[in-house]
């Protein structure tokens, strides 16, 4: 019996081979199932990828036209915009990089940039914090010598003041794509590296966030007071950007600035943070981000360590986790939500003051077009916002060897058309002579320095010639006040009747000269509180009658018991 079960179990076995080989794919078949296998993985790639190849080509690589958002009765448009064929035109991606994350992964890594050597200015602020100020002179890139300080006061070459983005420094690739562009056309750009980057270290308990604008507004201070005659330009770039926008609304039209740009800003804080924790692709830029931040740490971990949950801070997966274990204690706030809100720049958009150019790209893998504001952009007349359809995160590589960058480009042509318009001349006529008084910070007295490729620094001058002494600019400042005050003499006469006027010296002092019209204007309040005495006595008598009901319920029980033995005896003595 056992060797009829053997047999027959054998017969199976022999029988279910003889069916695989009647099934059995032949070569051409296993080739296709490959190939289909191949076809399957190029469509997720290029999904996954966001490529945009095969629709460039179907368009002959003409590119996209750039959507421009404006004020319908805007200035700036008439005055600017409208002159700039950058912001009219197409953009259109490097072929080779028609996706946004090779587009952002491109400047990342390859970093691909043109040779800057920079001139080291260390800037000291109040609390204690220290900034690295690296310069590029348009003489520099020009190859002529650099200008000194005792031409300074009297330069009135544009400049242009570069906000990084977060954990970017002067070093990186973009920035110095616009620092060299803007020199060599003529301009003297500085960046000015956040706290803790640049090769510099932390010096105070003090750390920049994506809504601190107290650097830059000390640093824009500190560089009007140097060059008065100079006009000033911004232009920040991803938490820069965000850092720039904020910094106009505060100061709207007391802004020093004559025109800014905001390249790729994150604008609503709350929203990247959501966009960039929901797709597996956006969850990479989240990590990405995270190691920089922790790299960031970590050069200054003896002070973040003592301000900071450093053990949070390690263990952080997310940017958001980061925040949460070292910006919201550093910046004193309640929570990472509240921290998101209070400093994204959307909120402050309608405060903006000075000509703005805004640029954004739709598929920006880092900070969402779900949070431009295009209605706020649109009501404010100070605002151009400019949105390609590719672009990447900050990268907008364009030609066959990405040797340019379109963003750069159109900032400088805007800059350029509004340097020439009449718009550049607002700013003289709502600031008046230079009233701005000078931070309350120093620079060193040290020499400049170069910064190499390497990193290496060399000193490039130690004489004391070649800096800008406090005492000097303080100097300029008695100078101003003076003036001040003589042309609010001569505002506040002009103000005066004829009448007036006649009766007033004016080579007195000017108190004595108030002295003298304060007669007049103490009769004219006392004759305006005797008209108003009667409408004041008016109001109090709407204001019992009105409240009567309520004040009558009140009283009512209180009058009834003192009334109550007083009208008895009246009635006896009658």
């Amino acid at each position: 019996m056992e060797e009829d079960y053997r047999a027959s179990s054998y017969d199976y076995d022999e029988l279910f081979v003889k069916s695989l080989s009647l099934f059995s794919i032949s070569q051409n078949h296993l080739l296709l199932l490959v190939l289909l296998l191949f076809l399957a993985f190029l469509v997720f790639f290029y999904n996954f990828l966001e490529i945009h190849f095969l629709a460039d080509l179907l368009t002959a690589f003409r590119g996209d036209p750039v959507s421009l958002t404006y004020n319908p009765s805007s200035q700036l448009y008439k005055s600017v915009a409208s002159k700039c064929r950058i912001l009219h035109g197409r953009f259109l991606p490097t072929p080779w990089l028609s996706s946004p994350h090779l587009q952002t992964a491109f400047l990342s890594l390859v970093e691909k940039s043109p040779h800057v050597t920079y001139k080291r200015h260390m800037f000291y602020a109040t609390d204690g914090g220290t900034i690295a100020l690296d310069w590029l002179m348009s003489s520099d890139v020009k190859g002529a010598s650099c200008t000194n300080d005792a031409t300074r006061e009297n330069d009135k070459t544009p400049i242009l003041i570069v906000i990084p983005g977060l954990t970017s420094d002067s070093g990186s690739a973009y920035v110095k794509h616009l620092v060299d562009k803007m020199a060599k056309h003529g301009w003297n750009v500085v960046v000015s590296n956040h706290r803790g980057l640049g090769g510099i270290s932390i010096t105070s308990d003090c750390f920049y966030n994506a809504g601190w604008t107290e650097d830059v507004r000390k640093v824009i201070d500190h560089i009007h007071c140097q060059y008065p005659e100079a006009p000033l330009y911004a232009v920040g770039t991803s938490i820069g950007a965000n850092i720039l926008v904020k910094y106009l609304g505060e100061d709207g039209v007391n802004c020093l600035l004559v025109g800014a740009a905001a390249v790729c800003s994150p604008w609503d804080l709350l929203i990247c943070d959501r966009y960039i924790n929901r797709r597996l692709v956006q969850k990479l830029y989240d990590k990405v981000l995270t190691v920089g931040l922790q790299g960031y740490a970590k050069l200054h971990e003896s002070i973040l360590s003592r301000l900071t949950d450093w053990d949070g801070v390690k263990k952080s997966r997310s940017v958001r986790d980061f925040d949460n274990y070292a910006t919201r204690i550093l910046g004193k706030f309640e929570t990472v939500d509240a921290y998101y809100r209070r400093s994204s720049c959307v909120n402050f958009v309608g405060n903006v003051s000075v000509p703005l150019l805004c640029i954004s790209a739709m598929d920006d893998p880092v900070c969402t077009r779900e949070a431009i504001p295009w209605d706020e952009c649109r009501a404010n007349e100070n605002i151009i916002l400019a949105v390609t359809q590719h672009g990447g995160h900050l990268a907008y590589y364009e030609g066959i060897s990405a040797d340019s960058m379109w963003w750069v480009r159109a900032v400088d042509e805007f800059f350029d058309v509004l340097q020439s318009s009449p718009l550049s001349n607002r700013r003289k006529k709502v600031e008046g002579p230079s009233l701005s008084i000078p931070p309350e910070s120093s620079i060193d007295q040290g020499p400049y320095v170069n910064v190499l490729e390497d990193g290496m620094v060399t000193v490039v001058g130690n004489s004391q010639e070649d800096f800008i002494a406090e005492d000097e600019c303080n100097e300029d400042v008695d100078l101003i006040r003076k003036d001040e005050d003589a042309i609010l003499q001569e505002e506040r006469s002009d103000l005066l009747t004829e009448k007036t006027r006649s009766k007033v010296d004016l080579n007195q002092p000017l108190d004595q000269n108030l002295n003298d019209l304060d007669v007049p204007v103490r009769r004219r309040m006392d004759q305006l509180l005797r008209l108003n005495r009667n409408s004041i006595w008016l109001l109090a008598y709407i204001a019992v009658v009105t409240t009567w009901p309520l004040v009558g319920s009140a009283l009512l029980p209180f009058l009834k018991k003192r009334f109550k033995s007083i009208i008895p005896s009246a009635l006896r003595r009658r």
